[in-house]
Order: C-alpha cells, then structure tokens, then sequence
C-alpha cells in the first residue's frame, strides 16, 4: 500500500493544475470568437455546435456574465465574418477577373437556391437575412441574392445584424437545453451536439422526402 500517499498527492497535483474559471474564460472567448469568424469566412467549420457547445460550459460555470459573454462573442464574430466574405464577396463583382471568394460563395449556392433566394429577396427584402441564418445552407445563396442585387455593405449588413443575433440565441437555447439535462458538462456537449446536427439535418431530410413523394 505504499503507493497510495503517491497516488493521493497525484490526484491532488492534479486536481490543482485544473485551470480555474477566469482562466478557461480568457482562452475559451477568445477561441470561441476565432472559430466562429473563420466559420463565416470559409463555410465548412460547424459554427452552430460550436456555439450550442460554449453555452453548455458557459451553463455549469458560476460566473453570472458567462452566458451572456457567449451570445456577444459569437453574434459579432458571425456579424463580423458576414461582413468580411460580403466586402470580399463585392470586390471581386467589380473586378474583371472576379475573385476566388466570389468564386468560392459561387460554388456554394446552387442555381435552384439561389433563384429561391432572389425571389424571397425580392418579396422580402431584408427579413429573409434573418431566416437565411437560422436556416442550414440558406446563408450563402442569400448573401450571393444580396450581392448580384448590388446591395451595399451598409444595407447587407443592417439586415444581417439582427440575423446573427437571431443566430447566436437560438444555438446558445440549444446549449442551454442540452447543459440543463445532464449534472456533467460533457454529456450536456454531447447531447447540444447532436441536437445540433438533428437541427442542421431536418431541411435537407425534408427537401429529399418531398422530392422523393414527387
């Protein structure tokens, strides 16, 4: 049993060297700011469980500004993203030679989307920015509707404003939803997660069931 006076200060060392709150909020912040923003940017980070995922931390810590830290960090890095890929997005429609981001926002909005979206904006205008956000894959081929509609960054980003609010509250409630259910955070990540997924897979399970009805 001599191991046991080792084993016990181990766990203790161990126990110690766990960083407290102020410090998982000073490296998980700004983390979070960065992810998110690239997320915009290049359209392939899932920004969503991002989210759903700091709001179940955010959940189990005692600090009483966490949450609302959450829903500010991730609504001006998706706000500031937006805005970053639409500037780029406008400059390469005025060049001749175009750009690889417009190019690449090109190849991320199909012809049948984003003739949907030309018609919602046109009906619409700036509301359909907001269901764009919340909408899986809905916000390149509305960006891409704002951009060939020569809107200026000023007016895209009044509508888009509100959307990344709209955005960043209803994962944060989804993070929420999944913390609340579990007395572990791992487990509350686990089940934000995959609520996330069931979220971001609904509107495409529902276009196949209905073009599988046609």
């Amino acid at each position: 049993m001599r191991w046991l006076p080792d084993a016990v200060t181990l766990a203790a060392a161990s126990v110690r060297t766990v960083p407290p709150e102020s410090t998982q909020q000073a490296l998980g912040y700004p983390s979070l700011f960065l992810l998110v923003l690239i997320g915009a940017l290049v359209p392939v980070v899932p920004t969503g469980a991002l989210v759903s995922t700091a709001a179940v931390v955010a959940f189990h810590q005692t600090a009483p500004l966490s949450m609302l830290l959450v829903f500010v960090t991730a609504s001006l890095a998706a706000f500031l993203g937006d805005a970053a890929l639409y500037w780029l997005g406008r400059r390469g429609l005025n060049s001749r030679n175009g750009s690889r981001w417009l190019e690449a926002i090109r190849s991320r909005a199909p012809e049948e989307r984003l003739e949907q979206a030309q018609g919602k904006l046109a009906d619409h205008g700036v509301a359909v920015l907001v269901l764009s956000r919340l909408v899986p894959a809905g916000r390149i081929p509305v960006m891409l509707a704002c951009l060939l509609a020569e809107w200026p960054l000023r007016r895209f980003s009044r509508g888009n404003l509100p959307a990344c609010l709209a955005w960043a509250l209803t994962y944060q409630v989804i993070g929420i939803l999944g913390g609340s259910l579990f007395p572990e955070p791992w487990e509350g990540v686990a089940a934000a997660v995959a609520l996330t997924v069931l979220v971001s897979a609904a509107p495409s399970a529902m276009r196949r069931l209905r073009g599988a009805g046609r």
